[in-house]
């Protein structure tokens, strides 16, 4: 049966459970190159050195300006703390439709619900992490929409957000860290957000 949000932890694989000294598990799918699944594992094994390809989602939301939502991940994360990435980003529980765990996840690091939401395609990729030696080895679903309302996040997630005209990422990219796998997803979902931007936007 799937894993719902009510059922599932959401704290880190590293985090100790003081009531009995143990740590929680969280799971990843695993699949294979062509996205079907194959089993499970812990998440942060999957992602120790050389990786197990595993399915994930990324989520690009935009204002009615045409002007990306970018969030810095929270200094607690274990896994890429401080650097910047797209709007969202995260895995599916085992048995939990992408589109789902991408609306889930959304609302739970921001504190706002796309308004809307479509699917933009996959993307495969192998990117380590040079700072914490992890290693991304996933097969992502990416997700483009809108945002309306003020996003309130969590601050054990995300540190900051800010929203970046193409010009405004483009500097902010030269200037400060990004996560390894940004382009990558940014690159692959491109089609589909001019597509929802306009031509205007210049994305």
């Amino acid at each position: 049966m799937p894993i719902t949000p009510a059922t599932a932890t959401r704290r880190s694989p590293d985090a100790s459970d003081t009531s009995n000294g143990t740590a929680d598990v969280i799971l990843l799918e695993l699949v294979d190159e062509n996205g079907a699944t194959i089993g499970t594992e812990e998440k942060l094994t999957a992602h120790q050195p050389p990786g197990l390809l595993h399915r994930a989602f990324s989520v690009f939301l935009f204002d009615e300006r045409g002007r990306l939502l970018l969030q810095q991940r929270a200094l607690g994360k274990y896994h890429s703390p401080g650097v910047w990435s797209n709007t969202c980003c995260g895995h599916p529980y085992p048995g939990e439709a992408p589109f789902a765990a991408a609306a889930r996840r959304t609302h739970e690091e921001l504190g706002v619900s796309p308004s809307l939401l479509a699917a933009a395609g996959t993307v495969r990729y192998n990117h380590p992490d040079p700072v914490s030696g992890l290693v991304e080895q996933e097969y992502n679903h990416l997700f483009v929409g809108l945002v309306q309302g003020t996003p309130r996040p969590d601050p054990e997630e995300v540190a900051r957000i800010v929203y970046a005209t193409p010009a405004e990422l483009a500097e902010r990219h030269a200037r400060d860290t990004f996560s390894a796998w940004f382009m990558t997803v940014l690159d692959a979902a491109r089609p589909a957000v001019r597509e929802l931007t306009g031509p205007t936007a210049g994305w």
